[in-house]
């Protein structure tokens, strides 16, 4: 069979999902179902006091926004599938919706990587060069930051996906995971991996490592600056303005680094599970959370609008 034949031998693929544990899968079903209208609920409510709250029309409410877009969509782009599949003995998902997901899944991860470097830009302004804040955070500079965290979120995507789909696939076609993961799929290809495989490593390093610097550098300044100022009550509220963020960064960082930076592809199939869980249906929970919950003004605007109501 000839390398063109390869690669349309498989058409669809298996997604396993929790077979590990079929007694549970009607308490798995509730509970990831909660979880997912609990992100969907949290994210787009977010998304729609930032908009009809004047109070709330800020760079870092701007970007917040574009975040639990971002979280939206990238959960959703694994979730339903996954709940679909508890019920049904077709766990199947077509070539096509395989190489749909991980595109969807790639671009918004990578996207909002960009976008907490962006909020981190940001906090690193108000708090180093307040005075210097609101022309250096224009409308304009949010616009292309948001805009230049969606572009390199599709370039990573496309190269990944592009990465992965290059390989022949000849069988077996059973992905033992509830979505399609790139590892997975590496596993299961029949042509060599290695040039595919350290692309996508690379690729992955370059979105984690360049973002993650660019945090770490805002707020080695911000520090820094906070250290310098003369009250205590001016440095706790410096201070709890990033407090939201940065646990938004350990949580993404965290688990995405152990998934994707770590030397061999080949790991425990329930650590990874575990930890996919967290990143792709827990973090997005958390975060409308995260920064409504520690966020004064977003509880203010949202008894403003539940008295309306």
């Amino acid at each position: 069979m000839d390398e063109k034949n390869n690669q349309t031998s498989v058409i669809e693929f298996i997604l396993l999902g929790f077979t590990n544990h079929p007694e549970l899968q009607a308490v798995l079903f509730l509970l990831f179902l909660a979880i997912y209208l609990i992100t969907m609920a949290g994210s787009l409510s977010m998304i729609v006091i930032i908009r009809v709250q004047r109070q709330l029309h800020t760079p870092m409410y701007f970007f917040l926004s574009h975040l639990a877009f971002v979280d939206t969509c990238y959960t959703s782009a694994i979730a339903p599938k996954m709940l679909v599949n508890f019920f049904t003995d077709d766990k199947t998902i077509s070539y096509a919706g395989c190489a749909s997901q991980i595109a969807l899944f790639a671009a918004f991860v990578s996207t909002e990587c960009f976008l907490l470097a962006a909020m981190a830009y940001d906090r690193y302004v108000a708090i180093c060069n307040p005075l210097l804040y609101t022309i250096t955070m224009s409308q304009t500079a949010c616009a292309w930051l948001v805009g230049g965290a969606y572009l390199a979120g599709c370039v990573n995507s496309a190269v990944q996906t592009v990465c992965v789909f290059r390989l022949s696939f000849c069988g077996p076609n059973v992905i033992d995971h509830f979505f399609c993961d790139i590892p997975q799929l590496l596993k299961l290809s029949c042509s060599d991996t290695f040039l595919s495989e350290s692309l996508s490593l690379l690729f992955s390093a370059l979105v984690g490592l360049s973002t993650i610097t660019s945090i770490l550098a805002s707020y080695f300044c911000i520090f820094a600056a906070v250290l310098r100022m003369p009250s205590a009550e001016g440095r706790r509220k410096a201070l709890s303005t990033c407090t939201s963020h940065l646990t938004s960064v350990a949580l993404l960082y965290g688990t995405g680094f152990y998934m994707y930076l770590h030397p061999q592809w080949k790991s425990g199939r329930g650590s990874d599970v575990v930890i996919s869980i967290f990143y792709t249906l827990i973090i997005p929970m958390l975060n409308p959370l995260i920064y409504s919950l520690r966020n004064k003004e977003v509880k203010a605007a949202l008894k403003k609008v539940m008295r309306r109501k």
